[in-house]
Formats: structure tokens, C-alpha cells, sequence
């Protein structure tokens, strides 16, 4: 009398645990995106680039040491070069960014 209860509680258990695993993944699956790491920046320029804005052209932080700032550099400079099919003026504004955060250059110039 009691394995059949046992045995109902067990498949009633089970279908439970299934209902709440496929809301959860449903609910995971609708989730907006969030921003996620990106490779390269991604964005308009400012008339006058900023520390801030320089870092996010180059992919490092602010406080990102020099040589660390010249591997960004050369990465992202690989990627756009004008003789690889880039651009002159992203090339440009790669060159101020790297410019700008190794404090060779206060600002840019508006483009």
C-alpha cells in the first residue's frame, strides 16, 4: 500500500523539478542582453578625446602601464591599418588615443 504512494510522491517530485528547470531556462533565454566584453571599442568620438575615451579606443584602463599601452596600440593598429583596407581617420584617432594616455599629447584635435 505504501509503494505505490511512495512511487507517486516520487513521479509527482520529479515533474515538479521539471516545470521549475524549464521556467528557469525560459526565463534565462528572455533575459535582456547585458553588456558584454567587446574586443574593440565601439562608439562615436568626442570632439576632443579624453583619458577616458582614449582607454576604451585601445581597450585598457586608464592607469594601464606603458608597455601595456603600446601592445593595445599595435593590436588595434594591426586590425585598422589604412594599408590592410582600414581607415585613415580610425587610424588617426588610434594614433591620438595612444598619444593621449602616453601623455605625449594634452588633446585632441577636433575632427
Amino acid at each position: 500500500m505504501a509503494t505505490p504512494f511512495i512511487a507517486g510522491a516520487g513521479i509527482a517530485a520529479s515533474a515538479y523539478a521539471a516545470r521549475y528547470a524549464i521556467q528557469a531556462w525560459q526565463a534565462f533565454k528572455a533575459r535582456p542582453p547585458t553588456a558584454r566584453l567587446r574586443r574593440f571599442y565601439e562608439g562615436g568620438f568626442q570632439p576632443i578625446m579624453t583619458r577616458r575615451e582614449a582607454a576604451l579606443v585601445l581597450g585598457v584602463r586608464e592607469s594601464t602601464a606603458i608597455d601595456k599601452v603600446k601592445e593595445a596600440h599595435r593590436r588595434v593598429m594591426v586590425a585598422n591599418h589604412p594599408d590592410a583596407g582600414g581607415s585613415h581617420y580610425l587610424a588617426s584617432k588610434i594614433n591620438e588615443a595612444k598619444d593621449i594616455l602616453l601623455g605625449k599629447k594634452g588633446g585632441g584635435s577636433a575632427f
